[in-house]
């Protein structure tokens, strides 16, 4: 009897652990893929179709598939299965920066709701496409870059000094991509539509290269041309952002400026250039300048040279007078050059021993307080004085105005000698031009200064 019993238990036992084992099996379900795609080779930036059709018993949850380059996930793709049946989608292949040619992986892995797998993996040959040709798509145009070996591409055309733009790439098959490259960061970044700047010594025909493996790209030459001649640091060390070009300069003579972003927002002294659209015309007589591109004041300024030094008045009234002090500035008030000879300001030599200098009321002169001389140089030395008792290469200027005096002595007219000054309860008009013009005539003998208002 027991051991008809135990028979009983055994078998019933098997039975229960065999249903038990059927359920378990039904739980987990087996999620089944039919991949209709074929995938052998692929190109970095294309987007690879593919279609799946999928089953199981149990409900399934998700489709996934993954490229990966080694053994780095590089694009995911997911798509939700809801039920049995032919799911569809594309899978981006990324393209990178100097990425060589090579293998990649393409996984698919379908999931059901009780987290079992079924994977699948392909190896693809991965290349980097060489386009026929690029574009560089400016605001006003679009140029062809065209390809010369490897991934390098050209254009070569009649260009302005500096250029905008970015690069596109066409489609070349049916699942590459319209692809770009901008600028991002202080540097060419793929998928960016900002537009790079690239930039020649001076406008003309020249060449703009870009190599589509590893980024590089030319030209990008930081110049400030004049003239077609590059200008200089103004000094060594100099931390005034300051750039100069010495040049010989004729009265009508053009001056052209190229490789300023912002040029058209600059100040240009009307003194020595008139602006007529993008147009600069040299106003003064014959000579050796310098043209000084000041960045922190945006200011186009003009000195007279002799040689490589600033030019000095001479005995035959030639040459140049130099303006420092407080209540006088260009482009502003607020850049008076103050007792500073280094930053005085010239004044434009018109010829037959006239000087002129023109000043906006409240502008670049002050209305109510001036405190400047005129000097002989662009350093302490000699300068214009108003006493007649003058000695060590000093002259006397006479000022004609009913503004403004010339300085003869605290005990004379209570104003430093040479230093200029509003006459009491004088003011200018503010918004007024003040053209100050000095006759220095050979022998610097009978100098006068003449103030006119306009």
């Amino acid at each position: 009897m027991k051991l008809l019993t135990y028979k009983l238990l055994f078998l019933f036992s098997v039975i229960l652990l065999a249903s038990c084992s059927d359920d378990d099996e039904k739980a987990a379900g087996n999620p089944v893929m039919d991949i209709k795609s074929e995938f052998t080779n692929a190109m970095y930036g294309d987007s690879l179709p593919f279609t799946v059709s999928v089953t199981d018993e149990v409900p399934l949850s998700t489709l996934k598939a993954r490229i990966y380059y080694g053994e780095e996930k590089v694009s995911e793709v997911v798509l939700r299965t809801k039920t049995n049946g032919s799911y569809s989608g594309k899978i981006y292949v990324p393209f990178f920066k100097d990425t060589p040619d090579g293998k990649a992986k393409l996984e698919f892995t379908l999931q059901n709701i009780n987290f079992t797998l079924t994977n699948k993996t392909y190896d693809l040959t991965v290349t980097r496409p060489v386009f026929p040709y690029l574009t560089f798509v400016t605001a006003s145009k679009e140029y062809k870059m065209l390809h010369k070996s490897g991934h390098n591409y050209e254009l070569t055309e009649t260009l302005p000094q500096k250029i905008k733009g970015y690069i596109k790439a066409p489609k070349t098959t049916s699942n590459s991509n319209e692809l770009t490259f901008g600028w991002e960061s202080g540097a060419i970044a793929f998928g960016s539509t900002e537009p790079i700047t690239f930039s020649n010594l001076t406008a003309g025909e020249y060449t703009i290269s870009f190599n589509t493996q590893d980024y590089s790209a030319a030209p990008f030459i930081v110049a400030y041309v004049v003239n077609g001649v590059k200008m200089e640091k103004l000094a060594e060390g100099d931390t005034e952002d300051r750039y100069k070009r010495d040049l010989a300069l004729k009265q009508g003579d053009e001056v052209r400026v190229e490789g300023i972003d912002d040029f058209n927002e600059w100040w240009i002294d009307p003194d020595f250039l008139t602006k007529d659209g993008d147009k600069l015309t040299f106003k003064p007589i014959d000579g050796d300048y310098r043209i000084i591109a000041d960045f922190v004041r945006r200011y186009l300024k003009v000195e007279v040279m002799s040689g490589t030094a600033p030019a000095s008045l001479k005995e035959d009234g030639t040459g140049a007078i130099w303006i420092v002090g407080d209540g006088v500035g260009k482009p502003a008030l607020k850049y008076a050059p103050s007792w500073n000879p280094s930053m005085g300001i010239c004044m434009a030599p018109m010829g037959n021993g006239k000087y002129r200098a023109s000043f906006v009321a409240g502008e670049m002169i002050s209305a109510s307080n001036i405190n400047f001389v005129f000097i002989h140089q662009k350093d302490w030395g000699t300068g214009f004085k108003g006493s007649e008792t003058v000695s060590g290469g000093d002259r006397t200027l006479e000022v004609v105005s009913d503004l403004i005096l010339i300085g003869e002595g605290q005990n004379v007219n209570g104003v430093d000698n040479g230093n200029l000054a509003l006459i009491k309860d004088k003011s200018l008009t503010e918004g007024k031009t003040y053209v100050f013009e000095i006759e220095a005539p050979a022998g610097l003998v009978g100098c006068k200064l003449t103030i006119t208002e306009k």
